[in-house]
């Protein structure tokens, strides 16, 4: 797969064994049990288990990340991550070195994924991504986001 970052086209594999990691603790794990928190795992990757109410578009913003891919699995529930490329994308927070993450005001025009229980989305450096939206009734979400390093 190929992604670009800064107009510059890199390549990722998702069969890699940092993305194994990830995928192998996601098919193995009793993921609902888990405590909410940092999961520290093998080759650099780490989970983050969150809960939380599902958001209205206008109460969240895009954001990409340096230095991680995210894989966001939902556990329980259902929400819509938008998507859209991060070029030309208007910086609203700037980068912050220790969270690894720059937000971005709303552009005009974004898609949208919707995810449900059992479902991912791999999200590259250069994929804006503004996850934990409402899809029709706010609920409560259990996911994992699994921080893949570049």
């Amino acid at each position: 797969m190929y992604s670009t970052k800064n107009g510059e086209e890199y390549k990722y594999d998702l069969s890699a064994p940092k993305f194994r990691t990830a995928f192998d603790f996601l098919k193995s794990t009793d993921l609902l049990d888990l405590p909410v928190g940092w999961i520290e795992l093998d080759n650099g990757v780490r989970a983050s288990v969150q809960r939380y109410t599902s958001f209205a578009e206008d109460e969240v913003y895009f954001e990409t990340h340096e230095k991680f891919f995210d894989v966001q699995y939902v556990i329980q529930g259902e929400e819509f991550c938008g998507v859209c490329p991060r070029e030309g994308l208007v910086v609203r927070t700037p980068y912050s070195e220790s969270d690894d993450i720059t937000f971005y005001e709303n552009p005009a025009l974004s898609g949208k994924v919707l995810l449900r229980a059992g479902d991912f989305i791999v999200l590259a450096p250069s994929d804006a991504h503004k996850p934990r939206l409402t899809a029709g009734e706010k609920m409560e979400i259990c996911k994992i986001v699994v921080k893949v390093p570049v």
